[in-house]
């Protein structure tokens, strides 16, 4: 398959040098304490939420090689359940770069500490802006290179998903008129 690359759109600013999908690749994970789940033992839905943001972060920062902010979260879900003294690990990639902006992947995954057993339990897609580290103004991110056919599906479904996240906020917009 060949290589994909996105190229900047702004004539005014020197074509950044692309980076593949594997340089913005992150993965953390802690262990579940009793202090961050609920009355039923159970991670707490706003944690996962905060450790998702975090592992997102550190992905389009990596991509970008700047700070970043979160724009949007478009998408999460809680599929399984993660129980005290299990271990989640979080895995995030920068699936699409559309100008300053790049859409993020997280997947979550519980690990039992004892027989290893991992079960997939939280699905995101976060949306960031790359900042510039001295005006903190909105920055040209470079360009992502595609190589695989996962890496193309989820650049082509990220762009799905960034028409509708538009649609819906011009929608919302022209309804306060």
């Amino acid at each position: 398959m060949p290589k994909i690359s996105q190229k900047s759109n702004n004539a005014s600013q020197p074509q950044l040098k692309g980076k593949p999908v594997s340089a913005s690749r992150s993965e953390m994970a802690e262990v579940v304490l009793p202090a961050n789940t609920n009355p039923l033992g159970k991670l707490l839905g706003g944690h996962v939420m905060h450790l998702v943001d975090v592992a997102a972060a550190m992905a389009a920062s990596r991509h970008s090689n700047s700070y970043v902010v979160t724009a949007s979260v478009d998408y999460i879900d809680f599929r399984n359940q993660v129980g005290i003294g299990e271990i989640v690990v979080l895995k995030s990639q920068v699936n699409r770069v559309f100008n300053t902006s790049m859409e993020v992947g997280v997947k979550v995954f519980s690990e039992n500490a004892l027989t290893g057993e991992r079960k997939h339990t939280t699905t995101a897609y976060l949306t960031f802006v790359a900042l510039d580290s001295v005006t903190r103004a909105p920055k040209t991110a470079a360009p992502l290179i595609i190589k695989t056919a996962e890496e193309k599906r989820r650049w082509r479904e990220a762009g799905e998903r960034r028409k509708a996240r538009l649609a819906l906020r011009y929608r919302k917009n022209r309804s306060k008129d």
